[in-house]
């Protein structure tokens, strides 16, 4: 976020000035929910991508929102926690005053469609992809995503939760190893493959659900795994925080995804809504959910793997006051 003197007079009454505009309070609202492109913004709004343009760039110079690039697109956020005092004082008085306006409900009910168009998109993907999808992955990525993830874990007798199990290969994984494994996917072609793939074994669960809503009672896992599933969710810190939910009180979630690349034409075949993660974006989903980082490293890929680069993150729970409190606050919205 953009660093600037909030003992300046100046810099106030630019932030006034700023707030003066009912386009720019509109995106403000959006962007506090949600990191959006500029078309999407554009469609939420009705209106056309260089009039969101130019009110971003307005925002960006005053230090309402930052941005960060993906592939050949910028997508923008607003972080209230980041503000400088005056400014986000300025934007709390603002966001309560306009809480009802008409249109902002309008934009309220677009950005909702807009959300399950992509969540939609995803699933559509994944139907079509089920048959295919060891080979594909494999061809992509080689053989050893799996088995990054089932050696960071945790010893025997552990319940590990596997969220995005795609086809159950890293849930079939594990299950040697540990003392449960539950795993979950939104797609019920997913699961189909995932249940035929662990039918008989008797310690893996195999569920429905969203990332952001697991099926998974507060608390009750050692571990958590993310293989190749972050860059296809809308909300990927949310979904790093329901997995924080779901830790006993120390515990690890074990994130293996790709790392940022420039690879457009991949991301659009692959239907995956992120092109990557770097250090820093795993850093803060986990520091935000109450995680410490344990471990980030980049994977060696082998030879014959034709897809972007991979890393492994692990995120270490703890007994911390605050830990728990956010656990708690997460569990009041169950």
């Amino acid at each position: 976020m953009k660093q600037v003197n909030d003992s300046n007079p100046a810099t106030l009454l630019a932030a006034m000035t700023c707030l003066a505009d009912d386009t720019r309070l509109r995106l403000l609202r959006l962007l506090e929910q949600q990191e959006l492109g500029v078309g999407e913004l554009g469609q939420v709004l009705r209106l056309p991508q260089p009039t969101v343009s130019r009110h971003l760039k307005t925002l960006s110079e005053a230090g309402f929102v930052i941005s960060r690039r993906e592939g050949t697109s910028n997508l923008y956020r607003m972080l209230l926690d980041e503000l400088q005092p005056g400014a986000r004082e300025l934007w709390v008085v603002a966001r309560e005053h306009t809480k009802g306006w008409p249109e902002l409900g309008q934009d309220e009910k677009r950005l909702g469609e807009l959300l399950r168009e992509k969540a939609s998109a995803s699933r559509a993907f994944f139907a079509g992809a089920a048959v295919e999808w060891d080979r594909l992955r494999e061809e992509l990525y080689g053989g050893g995503v799996s088995g990054a993830a089932i050696m960071a874990l945790l010893p025997e007798g552990a319940v590990v939760a596997d969220l995005g199990c795609g086809t159950g290969s890293v849930a079939a994984g594990l299950a040697g190893y540990v003392g449960e494994v539950v795993a979950v996917d939104n797609s019920p072609e997913m699961l189909s493959a995932a249940r035929e793939r662990c039918a008989g074994m008797g310690n893996v669960k195999v569920r429905e659900g969203e990332l952001t809503r697991v099926p998974v009672e507060s608390g009750t896992c050692d571990a958590v795994i993310l293989v190749l599933a972050l860059t296809y969710v809308a909300e990927p810190a949310a979904v790093i925080a329901e997995a924080a939910r779901l830790l006993k009180p120390v515990g690890k979630v074990v994130l293996v995804d790709l790392l940022p690349h420039g690879r457009e034409d991949f991301r659009r075949k692959m239907n995956q809504l992120h092109a990557g993660f770097d250090r820093r974006q795993v850093g803060e989903m986990f520091e935000a959910a109450g995680l410490r980082v344990g471990r980030h490293q980049a994977l060696v890929s082998p030879a014959e793997a034709k897809g972007p680069g991979l890393f492994v993150a692990v995120g270490v729970g703890s007994n911390s006051e605050h830990t728990e409190m956010q656990r708690s606050q997460r569990g009041k919205h169950e």
